[in-house]
């Protein structure tokens, strides 16, 4: 198994539900972390959680879909940490109404967090990973990534272009010793999960809660290093 301990990694949309619940499964291993988004308070909440895991934590506040802050976040972020090991690219936000229903500006956003973020904190944070030949990058789609239903057309077009450009990126880096992951979770409970009426907190028991996913994102880093897991879905055993 590969020891993640004294790694450094950097979550992006680390300060509530899957990033969180990652970032916290991060730190029972031993690995130093960096968390990103766009609310200070609940960053702040989550780098004191984390710090009682006894690692080092940080947190950076920008957002994913202006380049100008990513490149300067992502700068400070490696000079605090001194190096990045891991990256996992899950900041993202979702809407869903029919074609012509949703705005032409919300379907923009929708395209702008969760693709160009994605390429922009990976430009910024893959120089790094090349340099010392060896990383991982994991890169959260969804499964509405793989099948397109009506009113997700936002959604589901920009999960479906981030396995493409996940999937051609890990043909580009395996050569540096760099494996990329895209992984497609159906249903897990979160704020945006909830705040979107697809998922409660009640549902314990029958929807994927964010410490499963996290358990598997954990799993993958730890095979050894001539071996990749280029992709997985993650389902609810209850229909």
């Amino acid at each position: 198994m590969n020891d993640l301990k004294s790694k450094k990694a950097i979550i992006t949309g680390g300060g509530k539900g899957l990033g969180k619940a990652t970032a916290i499964a991060f730190a029972k291993e031993g690995i130093d972390i960096a968390i990103t988004g766009r609310n200070e308070k609940v960053l702040k909440e989550t780098v004191s959680e984390l710090e009682t895991y006894g690692i080092k934590a940080m947190y950076s506040v920008f957002d994913v879909g202006n380049y100008e802050q990513v490149k300067t976040g992502i700068k400070s972020i490696i000079n605090t940490l001194g190096s990045v090991d891991i990256l996992v690219n899950n900041a993202g936000i979702a809407a869903f109404g029919t074609l012509n229903d949703m705005d032409v500006k919300q379907w923009e956003q929708i395209i702008q967090t969760n693709v160009m973020g994605m390429y922009y904190v990976t430009k910024e944070v893959l120089p790094y990973l090349i340099n010392q030949n060896v990383g991982d990058i994991i890169n959260i789609s969804s499964t509405a990534g793989l099948s397109g239903n009506a009113t997700t057309s936002a959604y589901s077009a920009s999960k479906f272009a981030v396995i493409g450009l996940s999937e051609s990126l890990m043909k580009e880096v395996r050569k540096n010793n760099i494996r990329v992951c895209t992984l497609t979770p159906s249903t897990i409970v979160s704020d945006m999960t909830i705040d979107l009426g697809i998922a409660n907190k009640d549902s314990e028991d029958s929807v994927l809660q964010p410490e499963d996913f996290a358990e598997l994102i954990v799993a993958g880093l730890k095979l050894p290093r001539r071996a990749m897991l280029k992709g997985a879905s993650l389902w609810s055993t209850n229909p």
